[in-house]
């Protein structure tokens, strides 16, 4: 999206620089990476990115409003209703498409909130990479002035708390199988942090330990990585009630998950904010079904949404789970990446921290994800190339 730079990029690209750099991606990490990195990354136009900044900072704050809070109490399941979730969330991502408007400028527009932990250390390894094999020096990744060392030290801040590396773990569901282990091995490898199985953790009494080389340690702090949605649809078990009252402190509280997520965007009053309602409080639907989707609140890694909607299709979903359903207009991503042969649409991800004694959230990093197919996901982009995740440059 800045010409100068994407042109030369395109032009000194081989194959052969992107296989090396692939390889020293896993290499850096630890473990052969199953998801699709993409082959470049992107380069953000300094006033898009103030404006997604800016608007991530905006949005956040309407649903940090009492009435927000009061209104998504109802979003966190009573079976998995976490005590001591704090006042606000320590992490959000905020994903937005990149659109034209009709004068052909570029515009985000939102796609969704996520009151979750995100891919914050692989997003320091991978921009690493990227300068290394394609010459991005002057180039920046960071946002808010922040330097490598100043990035590290705010997550060392977050994620452990005041407690030592192994008393804090990152706790997923079977972490081994996870596409997001290249992540957890590098923030063990950076940071010190372990990951450990949510069905492996031990509970006696009000306490948490797990055990590493046959020795008992304590979880004094859980950087929380089980997305709720998974752990049911998988039927896992744990030695803990997420409702327990536990001598533990959460960076990244389970409710926080329910409370920012598709089912805030009915509540969202701005300008990148595609139109939504709850199904259940629609008196007629819109005469443009075509330009809409229907969503299940609360799914693992976009399943059960309906891309082409029909009247019948609303009618068929029971009053009891309307309310549980969002109608939101569709967002038209634009082809704004030029590649080697087809243009590419991409969805920016501005990464939020929010540390326990700061009045608001930063922006710190962005996760980017290029596609050509109808929609984002890997199945749209089988046998593309230019497609995956990536991260996105600025100039100083």
């Amino acid at each position: 999206m800045i010409p100068r730079l994407r042109e030369s990029f395109n032009a000194n690209f081989t194959e052969e620089t992107h296989q090396h750099f692939l390889e020293a991606l896993d290499a850096d990490v630890g473990v052969k990476i199953e998801f699709r990195p993409c082959e470049t990354p992107v380069f953000l136009p300094n006033d898009l990115l103030t404006e997604m900044q800016q608007a991530g900072k905006e949005l956040i704050a309407q649903l940090c409003t009492p009435e927000y809070l009061a209104a998504s109490a109802r979003a966190v399941p009573a079976e998995f209703n976490t005590p001591n979730e704090g006042p606000h969330p320590h992490f959000i991502q905020v994903d937005f498409a990149i659109t034209q408007d009709a004068d052909g400028r570029l515009a985000p527009k939102l796609i969704e909130l996520q009151g979750c932990a995100s891919l914050y250390v692989f997003q320091y390894v991978l921009p690493h990479l990227y300068q290394r094999f394609y010459d991005l020096r002057g180039l920046n990744y960071l946002l808010d002035g922040l330097t490598d060392k100043g990035y590290l030290d705010l997550l060392r801040g977050v994620f452990l708390g005041s407690h030592k590396p192994e008393q804090v773990v990152l706790m997923e569901i079977d972490p081994l199988s996870q596409k997001t282990l290249p992540d957890f091995c590098a923030t063990e490898k950076l940071l010190g942090i372990p990951f450990v199985d949510v069905s492996e953790i031990i509970k006696r009494g009000k306490k948490l330990f797990y055990i590493r080389n046959g020795q008992e340690i304590e979880i004094r702090r859980i950087y929380n990585r089980v997305i709720i949605d998974e752990f049911v649809r998988k039927g896992v078990t744990a030695n803990f009630d997420f409702r327990d009252e536990l001598d533990v402190e959460w960076a990244g509280h389970p409710n926080w998950y329910f409370r920012m997520s598709k089912f805030s965007l009915p509540f969202l009053n701005h300008r990148t904010v595609p139109r939504a309602w709850f199904l259940d409080q629609l008196e007629e639907y819109p005469s443009d079904l075509e330009n809409f989707v229907l969503k299940p609140l609360f799914s693992f890694a976009g399943s059960g949404v309906k891309v082409s909607i029909t009247r019948e299709d609303l009618d068929a979903v029971p009053a009891s789970e309307r309310g549980d359903f969002l109608l939101q207009e569709k967002v038209a991503y634009a082809p704004v990446i030029e590649t080697l042969d087809e243009p590419s649409k991409v969805e920016i991800r501005i990464m939020f921290i929010w540390p326990d004694d700061a009045a608001e959230p930063m922006a710190v990093t962005t996760l980017t994800r290029l596609s050509k197919g109808t929609m984002m996901g890997v199945d749209f982009n089988k046998n593309k190339t230019w497609v995956g995740s990536s991260c996105s440059f600025f100039e100083v």
